[in-house]
């Protein structure tokens, strides 16, 4: 088990991640935090929850 210290990840921030969503777009924004992130779709307000885990892994960067 890995001993990295999670993301920094606040609601409101806009996450752009690593792979595009069929809409287009790769930025979403995050409208829950806790063990698992709630993230919405900027291009097409589609919800996606995945947990922090994966959330970490597929982010690229936080913009803002």
């Amino acid at each position: 088990m890995g001993n990295k210290m999670p993301m920094a990840i606040n609601l409101g921030d806009i996450a752009e991640m690593k792979k595009a969503h069929p809409c287009g777009s790769v930025t979403w924004e995050v409208i829950r935090t806790g063990a698992d992130i709630r993230i919405k779709c900027l291009g097409c307000a589609h919800q996606v929850m995945l947990s922090r885990e994966k959330f970490e892994k597929s982010v690229k960067k936080i913009i803002g």
